[in-house]
């Protein structure tokens, strides 16, 4: 009776991707552990992300903890422009509507239009980064010049031109932040794309036929990724406060309520010179408290994935 000598090789050959597929995810098992360990180090950090789990769940729970009939005008529950009580916690608008309900339910539009247009911003930044980091030449030139377009002309004001002369809607106000904020993410990730490219193994997978999708995809895109998270969270602030700018000029969705429209409608309404406190208050310090907890949750981040910043704990 003879044996098959392919039968130990075909063992070999099906156990050898897996035992490679237990090796990745043991190791990014191990690099999320050492993630967490040096982000929890940082007591601000955790501070700021502590306030953004309380928000984000308070805004994913506002149709049960408020209902959604909050918004409405002709239904409003009490008078125009009542001062806290214990019926109102934070009074009333002019249409006297809750402004506690509505700052509950202004917080989904202002932390999604804040995420989306972070990820947008970034994604084109770090599309343009590496691109032009990774092939050099007078098409680096040119897409840098553009770059350099964009980071000197205010991005504030290109918002809201995009945002005038587009329709007015949520996606409006995402893509016209999107679009206006990507150069300093372009400039940092292209400079990080150059110095991934400088290292040997880059030269070998060259040498071994490696094409310029591999080189990008396989190389450069995970070793700049930190700094694209990085870039994410930090950007994610100054998202939501153009947002509230945005929608504090009227540029917003007039059809959903968000902080910056809040404060937008106490301006309308007199708020300011009438001395209505409790119109303004709320949605100012949520939009201050948001953009700080990102910023700490930024600087976290950054200090955790490069500890040779020294970011102050």
């Amino acid at each position: 009776m003879t044996t098959t000598p392919t039968s130990p090789v075909k063992r070999a050959g099906t156990d050898a991707p897996q035992s490679a597929r237990a090796l990745a995810r043991a190791r990014r098992r191990r690099s999320a552990v050492r993630f967490w360990a040096a982000y929890r180090s940082h007591r601000a950090g955790l501070f700021g992300l502590g306030v953004l789990a309380a928000i984000a769940l308070t805004a994913l729970a506002a149709p049960l903890l408020v209902g959604s009939d909050v918004q409405s005008v002709t239904n409003a529950p009490g008078t125009a422009l009542e001062s806290p009580s214990g019926e109102f916690p934070l009074g009333t608008d002019q249409f006297g509507r809750s402004l506690l309900g509505l700052l509950v339910w202004g917080a989904r539009i202002s932390l999604v239009v804040g995420l989306l247009a972070a990820a947008l911003s970034v994604a084109i930044g770090t599309l343009v980064g590496i691109v032009a980091g990774h092939y050099g030449g007078w098409f680096a030139t040119v897409l840098m010049r553009v770059t350099d377009w964009f980071l000197v002309m205010p991005a504030l004001v290109l918002a809201i031109v995009l945002a005038t002369v587009m329709s007015r809607s949520m996606w409006t106000v995402i893509v016209a932040i999107g679009v206006t904020s990507w150069p300093t993410t372009a400039r940092l990730v292209r400079a990080q794309t150059i110095a991934v490219e400088s290292r040997p193994y880059i030269e070998r997978a060259k040498a071994l036929g490696g094409g310029h999708g591999h080189i990008m995809n396989r190389h450069v895109l995970p070793n700049v990724m930190p700094l694209v998270l990085a870039q994410t969270t930090l950007g994610i602030s100054s998202a939501i406060l153009t947002e509230a700018t945005l929608a504090f000029l009227g540029l917003g969705d007039p059809t959903v309520v968000s902080w910056g429209g809040m404060l937008q409608d106490a301006r309308e309404a007199g708020a300011v010179s009438s001395g209505h406190w409790w119109y303004l208050a709320p949605p100012g310090i949520a939009i201050a408290l948001v953009a700080l907890a990102f910023t700490l949750c930024g600087r976290a981040v950054e200090s955790a994935l490069n500890p040779k910043l020294g970011v102050a704990r």
